[in-house]
Order: C-alpha cells, then structure tokens, then sequence
C-alpha cells in the first residue's frame, strides 16, 4: 500500500504513451494519404493571376481579320550574380552575344547577393541563340508576356497602348479596358482538400474578351499613305481623315498625323502624340459650317434654295466688320450660290432670317454642345458658350464657322444629318455597338435633300472634288486660327495661319461614305490646293475598292 502512489503515476504515464504511439499510428499510418495531401494543398497554396487580355481586329471589305493588338511571349536576357564565377569574362562574352556595352553588363553581374538581374529586355531569337550558346552558368533566358502591335502605326491612335501595369491607355485600349482586361482569380496546380476549400470561393480566372472594329484595313492604310504623301507636298502640321458611313455611324478609317509606334510607345519624346485629334482636339471649323447654317434655314422654313439677298462684301455689327474670304463682293445672290461661293456675309443673312434663338436650337440638334460618344478614349468637346450667350456679331461669325468650336468626329456626326434624309447616326468603332447606335431626326427629308443637291451643285460648278461620272456633295472650309491656339497670348486670329478643310459625301442620291479631310497649317492658300486632292484620291479609291457603279454615263 506504500507504493500505490508511485504505481499510480506510472499507469498514467504509460497510458498517456500508449495514446501518443497510437495517434502517431493514426496520423502517420492509417491516414498518411489524406494530411500528405494537406500539407502539399498548404504549400501549393493557389495564387491569384490573371487572365490573357483579350485581342483588337481590324477587317476588309470580305471580313478578313487582321491583328491590331494581342499579347505575345518575348524573350529577354537576365542574370543570377550570384552563380556567376568570372562576372569580367562574362560580362564581355554576354556584351558581345546582345550587342551591348561591357561597362553596362560588368555592374549588374558583379552585385555577388543578388539572384536576378535584367540585362536585356525584348531580344531577337538570333540573340537567344547566342546567349544560349555561351553556356555560361547564372546567365539566363527567359520569357515575358507583352501587348505586341503587329500593325505597328497602322490605327496607333484607335489602337492606343497597355502601360508597364497592363492599364489600356488611349484609344480603344483605353475605352474598352475592363473588357479587354482578363478577371483575376485563384489558380493552383492539382486539386486537394486545401484547394477543394479555396475552389468553393468561384474565383477562378478568366480571359478578356476580343473587340472586333469596323476599320476596313485597306482602307484605313490608304487614308494614312495619303496623309503622308500631302505633307510632303503642302507642309501641314497635323491632319484628320476620317471615313463614315452616314447611314449607320460605322467608321472604316480614322487616321492622324503625326503618329507613332505602340509598340515603343515609351520612347516617344512628345506624348501630345498620343492624343487622338479626331475626338480630343476642338477646332474653328471655317466654311464647313455654312452648310449646317443653311440645313436649319432650309428646314425652319426662312429661307429657299432659290431665296436672294445683296451681297455688298462687308457686314458691319457690333462695332465689328465681316468680310468675305479675298474680300471678295459677289452682288445679288441666292443661297445656292451663298454655298457655291462659300460667301460669308450669306451665311450671316441666313442665320439672321433663322433667329438666334432658333439657331442655337438647330446647333443643339445637331449636337454641337455635346461629345459623341464615340468608343474612344478621352473625347472632349467645347460648351461654346461665347456663341450661347454671344452677341449679334457672334452669331454671324459662328454662321461661317468662326468662334464656334467642335471636334472633327462632331463634324461628322453632324453632316451625317445632311447625307441620311435629315437623320443623324451616332459614330462607333466596335462591331458588337452596331446594334445599339441610336438615330435622331434633325432636319426634314426635304431640307436635306435640298441642302445635298446645293453641295452637288457647289462641287459640280466649282469642280471641286468633282469625279467623273458620280456626283459629289460636298464644302470647303478655310478658318484662321485664333492667336491663343498658337500659344500667342493675344485676341483675333493669326492673318496667315488657317485650318483647312473639305467634307464631301457619295453617291449624293444615295451616300455610301461620308469624308473629312482636315489639314493643320498648309502652306497653301486655301483648301482647293491642300484638303481636296485628299478627299479625291480617297474617293477614288473607295469606289474601285467598293465598285461603287458610276451616276451617269459618261461622253463617248
């Protein structure tokens, strides 16, 4: 009874050993399947990724896709200091191999603590080769995943860029970024009871969707050759093309120049570049605007093709004085002379038989005062509040085109009007927003038909733009620029420094496209000799290209 204690405690003791051993059996033996898997889900934890962003196309005329944007493995060079026993021998065999400079490579390999080191991004497969053939321990290839513009500057400025984050910027990159843009989720690389806990959460990884454009490439290319070509002859500075259908909003061109390359878009000095002067640039925009000055008159019901008034070559309001373009006096004239002649002081007579008022309304109507909405990145648009709240002067001017702002794509829109029976469309640039475009009812069929018959006429007597078997509807536009666009800090317009223009529809009938050419600066006097021959080659091309069949037969 003395030791019962003792006895006791070694029961227990031995106890508590035989349930260690047998758990250590359960564990270990009977269910080493089941926390073997455990312990590789807890180290095979599922990382978050994301998923591929999704590809841009352009297309032909037969629905032919060609690659705008995707994404692409590029290889790159890199170092492991640290495995490197010779860092001088290698820096000049690795210098040689990427055509690099010694000095530049010998720093980066001789950091002894560091595990990675770039050395060179975006190699030619020649240059893998090379590496890969000096066999030098702690000197690597390896692959990244980059935005790739196979195009290059074909449609930069529709395309845009993905920055060093993989964000869209500009463009359609930018607009339809959370579109293009794969889903981050969960991913891991066998299925566990760890992973089986994680996959409850439905958060698996996902693919950006692919944006298909209306953009015909064969059209667009030409648009972007023939800006260049007329640089060269008439030294613009900058210059728009854009190429609608006016029946639809669908655009098969929109080109700028300058431009640039997406793909080294980081080394591109002047990001003003960038911008896409079509949707992010606002203008003065001359003559052009009479027709939509004479479309309201029209359909308002003040004025008749036919209507007449006396041109003395001036007009004289609020202490300011209009003139004419060359100073020009023309006499008694009717409105489709007023567009023939493109005079000035007629565009002002028929916004004074409209009434302020009722021309603000017009310029509402044709959505003036607001942006398009077009699938781009970074539209802007002018208020135009000097002309809402201007005086008789600014009306008249703003009648012609000047002191009245707006972006060429809202140029567009609002000729679109004139070529589809008084019907404006809206301008997109993605296929899948073809259905979802609205159209909104200017003017009358009426006002339109008489406005585009007036154009037709203006390009048939003036021979402006004119083809040979088709009719052309179309209006020149020159409009000096005010001294504050130039970064001159004073009021009123440089005397040698103009805008010029020309936007023209076809067959004017029945419109298949409808063309802007605006041209930044020429060194030409007018748009006769600058915008026009643009707007002519184009044309052409488009109606081989489309085989647009002829208006009339011509003269044997």
């Amino acid at each position: 009874m003395k030791n019962w204690r003792a006895n006791l405690i070694l029961l227990v003791i031995f106890g508590l050993g035989v349930c260690i051993v047998g758990r250590l059996v359960f564990l270990q033996v009977l269910n080493d399947g089941f926390y073997k898997a455990l312990a590789q889900g807890q180290q095979n934890v599922a990382a978050f990724s994301k998923g591929q962003r999704g590809a841009i196309f352009i297309q032909d005329r037969k629905g032919e896709l060609y690659v705008l944007a995707t994404n692409q493995k590029i290889p790159y060079a890199f170092a492991s200091p640290a495995k490197i026993e010779n860092p001088e021998d290698a820096a000049r065999q690795v210098a040689a191999a990427l055509a690099l400079e010694e000095n530049e490579i010998l720093p980066k390999l001789q950091k002894k603590e560091s595990l990675f080191e770039f050395l060179k991004k975006r190699i030619s497969e020649e240059e893998v080769s090379r590496v890969e053939a000096l066999r030098i321990p702690g000197i690597h290839i390896g692959q990244e995943e980059v935005r790739t513009y196979p195009q290059q500057q074909l449609a930069a400025h529709v395309a845009g860029f993905t920055n060093q984050d993989g964000q869209g910027q500009y463009g359609i990159e930018e607009y339809y970024n959370d579109a293009l843009e794969g889903k981050e989720g969960l991913s891991g690389n066998s299925f566990n009871p760890a992973s089986y806990i994680l996959a409850s959460l439905d958060r698996g990884t996902q693919d950006g969707s692919d944006v298909v454009l209306t953009l015909d490439y064969n059209v667009q290319q030409m648009a972007e050759s023939l800006l260049e070509k007329h640089k060269e002859q008439v030294h613009f500075v900058t210059g728009t093309v854009i190429v609608l259908d006016p029946k639809t909003g669908k655009i098969f061109a929109l080109a700028n120049t300058p431009t640039y390359n997406p793909n080294d878009y980081f080394n591109q000095e002047n990001i003003g570049v960038f911008q896409n002067a079509a949707v992010e640039k606002i203008f003065e925009p001359g003559s052009v605007m009479k027709s939509l000055t004479m479309a309201a008159a029209l359909d308002a019901n003040k004025v008749t093709p036919q209507t007449t008034y006396t041109d003395s070559g001036q007009l004289t309001l609020n202490g300011y004085t209009i003139y004419n373009y060359d100073f020009k006096t023309y006499g008694l004239q009717t409105m489709s002379e007023v567009l023939a002649h493109s005079i000035n002081t007629g565009a002002a007579f028929a916004e004074r038989q409209l009434g302020h008022k009722n021309f603000l309304r017009y310029l509402d109507k044709f959505k003036l005062f607001e942006p398009t909405d077009v699938d781009l990145a970074g539209e802007v648009y002018s208020k135009n509040t000097v002309v809402k709240n201007g005086r008789d002067i600014n009306f008249a001017t703003a009648a012609f085109g000047q002191g009245i702002e707006m972006t060429p794509m809202q140029l567009v829109r609002a000729y679109s009007a004139l070529a589809n029976n008084g019907v404006m469309v809206e301008p997109f640039l993605a296929e899948h927003r073809a259905e979802k475009t609205k159209e909104i009812r200017v003017i009358s069929e009426k006002a339109a038909s008489d406005v585009t018959i007036m154009l037709t006429n203006s390009v048939d007597k003036n021979e402006v733009g004119k083809i040979s078997g088709y009719y052309i509807a179309g209006k020149t536009g020159t409009a000096q620029i005010p001294w504050s666009v130039l970064g001159i800090n004073k009021p009123g317009y440089a005397d040698n420094e103009t805008v010029q223009s020309f936007i023209g529809y076809f067959p004017s009938l029945d419109p298949r496209f409808l063309i802007l050419v605006r041209l930044d600066r020429p060194q030409t006097k007018a748009a006769g000799a600058s915008a026009i021959p643009v707007f002519r080659e184009l044309a052409e091309y488009l109606i081989a290209y489309y085989q647009i069949p002829p208006d009339y037969e011509l003269p044997l």
